[in-house]
């Protein structure tokens, strides 16, 4: 699995359309079927509909939502309860929801990741001013 950070655009591996198949999803986010259905019990804001013949598809959203989710397993190292409350700790503070809710929980992880490196960054510029 290649190691993407948050800051990597996704919009280019992923051609525009209403419903994605579970191997579409698979390919974009370099998961396996298991891992994504296992997600699904254990994220409640993770809930692909099913088309006629039963299989899961998922729209844009569901997929932004799985890549958040990926990011903060794999790369921040949250376990699926730690993942769970910051998915809803930024469900609930999260300003951009309102303006474009397909980007909301990836834009936060830049924003978020942004944060933290602008605090490390100043923190050596202080000390060496004392």
């Amino acid at each position: 699995m290649k190691n993407r950070g948050p800051s990597e655009t996704r919009d280019d591996r992923i051609a525009e359309k209403k419903y994605y198949s579970m191997g579409d999803v698979c390919k974009l986010t370099e998961l396996e079927p298991h891992v994504l259905r296992y997600w699904e019990s254990q994220f409640r804001s993770l809930r692909p509909t099913k088309n006629r013949s039963g299989n899961r598809v998922f729209r844009r959203k569901e997929i932004d939502l799985i890549f958040l989710i990926r990011y903060l397993l794999y790369e921040k190292q949250f376990t699926i309860e730690g993942a769970r409350r910051e998915l809803g700790r930024i469900d609930e503070g999260s300003v951009l929801e309102k303006k474009n809710p397909s980007n909301d929980h990836y834009l936060f992880g830049i924003k978020k990741e942004l944060t933290e490196l602008r605090n490390i960054l100043d923190r050596p510029a202080k000390q060496t001013k004392d």
